[in-house]
């Protein structure tokens, strides 16, 4: 707790200085504090994303990154802009934070954590944006921008992966320094995922705060369309929100084509990475093929379909048994599934329903629009892979437009306090959800309060592996653990290294001198298959 306390004090100056720099540049997204944070957050984020493809996010960049930060928080003056609170809301603030940074000392929990999260900040600091990376392990095709950020300040800065506690401080700040109060009684349930480096976080708050900007009627369309596309790159499965930035722009304040060339830029950047790494333009959808020879094997993708499919119906029915079922049975059997996810599903389209009233009542322009951009990335999510992950976003956005004019300060206030302790207590008491809510699997995780986590915040370690050798790659596979979060790379999950024997092929060093040079997935030889089954074998007996 007291570390992630010194990680925010030193990271919060150095982007407010980043910011300075991209206001001088391109203006301001915002006025305050917060509107330098997040300026700074765009900015550093895209220079570390071009600089990825060359180099490792190491020491080297982040020390250099981090002096001209600082050079231009304390050259400017930005430590005056702390003095416009009054002490009630500094005291409102310390409050919110100091929840902020117990909720972020408790060990890290969401499983992606530990076989996505993890695995790709490994790869970023220590050799950066990998060609062909997703032949490796798939999901690594994906290199988040958010990971992109994070990767560059896990080295010295942030070294317990908690910049997403970081960031809901950031939104404390916001919320106060906006006196839009709303976004308090969102701050507690987004406790939960202070933890880890989820870029489900950051999404969920930049678009509120997005959507509170347009709302409020900020007219910089430059910079707002552009953020928006930098919420996409973070996360794809937000399509709505350069969706309804664009709209409201084009059709409300008739925005010309070159107010939208910085956010196009930015999506050009997202392709090119994502081609990179993955092979085709967006993850993990197939489209676009360049016919390039380090995309993945079609068989891994298609396993990786049929999977996504599966995960829709959390995994309560086989895919040849999905593939049986009629329009109808897609329907009720997503309705109905055993545990909490039937009634999230249902929550789902009853919160669109109520929303669609809410937008026929109100005839607003922009609430119509809010609604028109919901409803095509629901459309989206609906028809690639439903899982409840994919659409939390939704939640916020309907509350939000629904009750943003209602909450005052006090109401906030109070709402805050509540939800905080209910949040705070399921993150030291497991056993409550455990109990309750045993269909609710990650909370099966939950570790609950250990008093080492007041200094320094709770993580885990494994380091056991086994090396072995398929071709010219040298790799290795965490023993008798399902993921590779602390394995020395290169590494590869079983389950990763399943599929690809079972499709034939594995992945090859496009250089056997140089890793940096990238991965191409190959046809495996008589020899190499033997090879492969040695190793699935070796880990089979081990398992056992």
């Amino acid at each position: 707790m007291v570390l992630i306390l010194f990680s925010c004090i030193f990271i919060i100056p150095v982007l407010m200085g980043w910011g300075k720099i991209m206001e001088n540049i391109g203006g301001f997204l915002f006025q305050g504090i917060s509107g330098k944070i997040l300026s700074g957050i765009l900015g550093i984020s895209l220079i570390w994303t071009v600089i990825s493809f060359f180099i490792p996010l190491n020491i080297n960049v982040e020390i250099p990154s981090i002096l001209l930060g600082l050079l231009f928080f304390f050259k400017n003056k930005l430590y005056q802009e702390f003095y416009q609170f009054s002490k009630k809301d500094f005291i409102l603030l310390s409050v919110s934070s100091l929840t902020v940074l117990f909720a972020g000392s408790f060990y890290p929990y969401i499983l992606d954590h530990f076989g996505y999260y993890i695995p790709t900040l490994k790869w970023l600091t220590e050799y950066g944006l990998i060609k062909g990376i997703s032949n490796v392990d798939l999901t690594l095709g994906q290199m988040s921008v958010w990971h992109i950020f994070q990767a560059g300040f896990s080295n010295f800065s942030d070294p317990f992966l908690r910049i997403n506690s970081i960031l809901l401080i950031i939104y404390g700040i916001y919320s106060i320094e906006r006196k839009n109060w709303i976004h308090l009684c969102f701050l507690p349930i987004l406790l939960l995922f202070s933890q880890s480096p989820s870029p489900d976080l950051p999404v969920i708050i930049f678009s509120l705060i997005i959507l509170n900007e347009i709302i409020a009627g900020n007219r910089n369309a430059t910079l707002l369309f552009a953020f928006s596309v930098f919420v996409f790159t973070i996360k794809p499965t937000m399509i709505w929100l350069p969706i309804l930035v664009f709209l409201n722009f084009v059709f409300i304040f008739k925005s010309t084509f070159k107010q939208f060339l910085l956010g196009s830029s930015i999506l050009f950047l997202f392709f090119i990475k994502n081609i990179w790494t993955f092979g085709y333009p967006v993850f993990p959808v197939a489209i676009g093929d360049l016919g390039l020879s380090w995309k993945p094997n079609p068989e891994v993708l298609k396993t990786s379909s049929q999977f996504a499919i599966m995960k829709t119906y959390d995994m309560q029915y086989t895919y040849e048994e999905i593939q049986k079922f009629s329009t109808a049975d897609y329907i009720k059997n997503w309705f109905s599934l055993e545990g909490i996810k039937s009634k999230i599903n249902i929550l789902f389209i009853l919160s669109l329903i109520i929303f669609s009233l809410f937008t026929w009542i109100k005839k607003k322009k922009i609430i119509t629009m809010i609604f028109i951009s919901l409803l095509i990335k629901s459309i989206v999510v609906l028809a690639f892979s439903a899982q409840y992950r994919f659409f939390t976003d939704v939640f916020f956005v309907i509350v939000f437009v629904l009750f943003h004019e209602y909450l005052s300060k006090k109401r906030s206030i109070a709402i805050f306090s509540v939800l905080s302790l209910f949040f705070i207590s399921i993150l030291s008491f497991p056993g409550i959800i455990q109990k309750y809510i045993p269909s609710f699997r990650v909370g099966s995780f939950m570790t609950g309060f250990e008093k080492e986590q007041i200094y320094q915040p709770s993580t885990y370690e494994y380091q056991r592996f086994d090396t072995f050798k398929v071709g010219n790659l040298k790799f290795n596979v965490s023993h008798h653990y399902p993921y590779s979060f602390d394995t020395p790379l290169p590494a590869i999950t079983p389950a990763y290294l399943f599929d690809d024997v079972k499709a034939g092929i594995f992945p090859q060093l496009a250089d056997k001198n140089d890793i940096q040079k990238g991965f191409i997935p190959k046809k495996m030889t008589s020899e190499e298959k033997e090879e492969a089954q040695k190793v699935i074998n070796n880990i089979k007996n081990t398992d056992k």
